[in-house]
């Protein structure tokens, strides 16, 4: 009975988006005296009396076509520019849907040499339900895209993960997730020139259309559109200098004719990764008084390979339809870490009472292999279009391990030695398949689909002991873990006077069975969620706003957080998965006032209840530490933040950032007393990003960043030290930007690494990871062809596919 009243609910959002299909659209196509299309040309749309009102703009597509939506009934006056051509002015009815057939544009008989092009964006926009940060043409642009991430406004780096508003962000590309683990991701994103990157979008309320799955934000890189037919290739490399050093070398090539287009990359990145960790752990007796304090130092060298290989083929079936083709293929060969360290282990008296040696070897070696098929088309000549898309993602994972542990007494003699070993892996296939159609009804456009996706992961580990390598039946195990999504969603808008309305509903129903060879069914879930979006946002005058943000939303566990992989540090330092993991649901409320579009204000609180996590418990009895993936009881915070971004000159842009927030983090306290215990802290962050450019031709430009944070929250653990951050970048083209070198500095002070110390009852733990934060990039690329192209890379939709891991934020 629970399952029909779910697929009724889900059947019911559905039957809401056919009741609604049709709006008032003016669209029309741009073209020459030569009838080539007219691309990326500025449509404007204007009050018809005062002629200086702006209603609504677009900017033509590829084929030269422009569609405004949403638009009343009246007299407007439109325009069109572009440069080299005269402007168009025409005065239009608009009665229903306008179409304006093709409009033929004049070249100019100025002479453009004579012309000198100043304008530019703003660096921040602020739309009904998202921040957009522009960074085409910047001095960003000659980073990676990786790093353009971390330099997005609100964007904290925080343990090796990207946050927003202090919550993990989930990452797009062209409203694509990007279904790659953590560290793949950065792979990946640091391979991919910034030159092809238009902007990047900080959706902190992420509406219906998007997966209901992450409980933060959504980042959703913008890639440049191809405005013109031809090929264009591109070669980059880029070397890192750190404790370490780190090379990445690419190219991509891109061809547009009408009908087709193709795009392949390739990045091969090598990189050594050095880090050092400092641990401590006090254990205490049954009683409460202090047994023994050990201190650990651990290094680790990875090696590191991974080939990337990006392809993309787009037919033009029609002028209506659309099919591509896409494949995004990661090759990690080598992933391989030499650990070693050495801990001491002192009494109540702080005399040195033991220590033991520990010396260890992982290899790592892993694939994830991402298929799409994407078709498009519109459906009649009210605005509506259909999408439909498949999914095929496989990913494989193997582990070993080899671990010895040499014991000591006091004064150097050596007692015992130990060796373990393990063996583990990991297959996931992953099958996806959506509908999804955007379409007008009077006034109010829609959007609706359905979807589905279907996970399949197996995953083990082998434990032997000793030099034998005898095979431990009770610390091995093996998971077999089944999950089916089946999600409908339905969203609209509307524009007043001074009004702007968004609201959407998103229905999922998911059964989950997981079962571990050892402990029998361990994971069984059947359950339907309700996940509404709501924004309002009113205009005060021409230049200020108040807008209400809600949205519900769901954090699914990792794929890898559930699966029984264990890594040992040293023999009494481990970190395990948990196959009872239970997902999580957020509820996010956000309240915006934006003054002139260059100040703005938010007042927000989230919560998410049953939030998946990572905690550190230490078994005083047995001394042992154990990082475990596991539910907080809940997570929330109270935050105000105040953001500004504007042109102080017109050769230098300021932006600043600083949130003042509440957090508070409760959980359930394993190894202590059997109740929930609550950590909590008040704090700030603070960003402050200068961007400069000198000359007239945008050939040359730099950026000064810095950071401030005094305190977070990761789990149980809180910062011992406020994390402080400067980096400097500058990037030159030349030979007509044929050619564009760069260098950027980041943290120049090595002051990003902080100490962390989970303290409460009976636990007392911390560790102090110092990794290569402080590093000098030189980077040049080489473009030739038709390089004023701009490449069609995208990112394949699959959205399950980040759950195969989850970045161990005490790694």
């Amino acid at each position: 009975m629970n399952k029909l009243l779910h697929y009724l609910s889900l059947t019911l959002i559905l039957f809401m988006s056919n009741r609604l299909l049709s709006q008032h659209e003016v669209r029309g196509h741009l073209i020459d005296g030569n009838k080539e299309p007219i691309s990326f040309a500025n449509v404007i749309l204007m009050n018809a009396e005062d002629s200086t009102t702006v209603v609504k703009g677009v900017v033509s597509e590829d084929d030269g076509r422009f569609s405004i939506k949403e638009i009343s009934d009246n007299t407007y006056l439109l325009k069109v520019s572009f440069l080299g051509y005269a402007e168009y002015l025409k005065q239009i009815e608009v009665a229903g849907d306008t179409n304006l057939g093709k409009i033929i544009m004049q070249e100019s008989s100025d002479d453009l040499g004579e012309v000198t092009v100043t304008a530019r964006k703003p660096k921040i926009e602020r739309k009904i339900d998202r921040i957009s940060f522009n960074v085409e043409n910047s001095s960003l642009s000659g980073l990676t895209t990786y790093d353009i991430l971390k330099r997005t406004p609100g964007v904290i780096v925080s343990q090796g993960q990207l946050l927003v508003k202090n919550r993990p962000a989930t990452v797009y590309i062209n409203d694509r997730k990007v279904y790659l683990t953590t560290s793949e991701l950065e792979q990946l994103l640091s391979g991919l020139s910034g030159e092809s990157v238009k902007s990047v979008e900080v959706i902190t309320t992420p509406p219906a259309k998007y997966d209901a799955e992450g409980g933060g934000a959504i980042l959703n890189i913008v890639m440049s559109k191809n405005p013109s037919i031809g090929y264009k290739g591109s070669l980059n490399a880029s070397n890192t200098i750190a404790v370490v050093p780190k090379y990445n070398i690419g190219t991509s090539q891109y061809y547009k004719s009408n009908n087709v287009n193709a795009f392949a990359s390739y990045n091969f990145n090598a990189k050594n990764i050095y880090k050092n960790d400092e641990s401590n752990v006090t254990y205490f007796e049954p009683n409460g008084t202090e047994n023994s304090t050990w201190l650990g130092d651990f290094e680790r060298d990875t090696k590191n390979y991974a080939h990337s290989l990006n392809t993309i083929l787009d037919f033009a079936l029609s002028e209506k339809s659309k099919l591509s083709l896409s494949a995004n293929l990661l090759f990690t060969p080598k992933n391989d870490s030499d650990l070693n360290g050495r801990t001491d282990i002192y009494d109540p008296s702080d005399n040195l009472n033991s220590l033991f040696t520990t010396d260890s070897r992982l290899e790592n070696e892993s694939k994830n292999l991402l298929f799409n098929a994407d078709y498009s088309t519109s459906l009649g000549d009210n605005g509506a279009a259909l999408s439909a898309q498949a999914n095929y993602i496989r990913y494989d994972d193997d582990q070993d391990q080899d671990l010895s542990t040499t014991y000591f007494d006091g004064i150097g003699n050596e007692i015992r030695n130990n060796m373990i070993f393990t063996q583990a892996f990991q297959n996931t296939d992953i099958y996806t398949g959506q509908v999804d159609i955007t379409a007008n009804m009077g006034n109010l456009p829609i959007e609706t689909g359905l979807k589905y996706s279907g996970i399949t992961s197996n995953s083990g580990l082998d434990f032997y002991d000793g030099a034998e390598n005898v095979f431990n039946t009770e610390l091995s195990d093996a998971l077999d873990y089944e999950e089916n999504i089946y999600a409908a969603y339905f969203s609209t808008s509307k524009d007043l006077e001074k009004w702007s309305f968004k609201a959407g509903l998103r229905g999922e129903h998911t059964d989950i069975a997981g079962i571990s060879e050892q402990n029998g069914l361990v994971n069984d879930q059947d359950y339907f969620q309700l996940f509404p979006t709501f924004y309002a946002m009113r205009s005060l005058g021409e230049e200020n706003s108040i807008s209400l943000e809600y949205n519900r939303r769901i954090e699914r566990p990792r794929f890898q957080s559930l699966n029984p992989f264990q890594y040992y540090i040293n023999e009494n330092n481990v970190k395990e998965g948990n196959p009872s993991l239970v997902p999580g649901i957020s509820n996010k409320i956000n309240f915006n006032y934006s003054y002139k579009s260059f100040l703005f204000f938010d007042l927000y609180w989230d919560r998410v209840d049953n939030s998946p996590s990572v905690l550190a418990f230490q078994d005083n009895q047995n001394q042992i530490l154990r990082t475990l993936n596991d539910n907080l009881d809940y997570t929330q915070q109270f935050s105000l933040d105040i953001t500004y971004a504007n042109y102080i000159t017109n050769w230098y842009y300021l932006y600043g950032y600083v949130s003042a927030f509440y957090m508070e983090n409760q959980f359930y306290a394993l190894e202590s007393a059997a109740e929930t215990y609550k950590i909590d802290t008040f704090s700030t962050f603070l960003n402050i990003a200068n961007y400069f450019y000198f000359g007239s031709d945008g050939t040359f430009s730099g950026n000064i960043n810095t950071y401030f944070l005094p305190n977070i929250l990761a789990g149980s653990y809180k910062y011992e030290d406020p994390q402080f951050g400067l980096d400097i970048g500058l990037r030159k083209s030349f030979m007509n930007k044929k050619i564009s070198v760069a260098i950027n500095a980041e943290d120049l002070f090595r002051t990003m690494n902080i100490p962390l110390q989970s303290q409460y009852l009976n636990q007392d733990n911390g560790f102090y990871a110092i990794s290569e934060t402080r590093r000098v990039t030189f980077s040049v690329r080489y473009n030739f062809g038709n390089f004023r192209l701009n490449d069609n890379s995208r990112a394949i939709n699959a959205d399950e596919e980040t759950r195969l891991k989850e970045r161990n934020v005490l790694d």
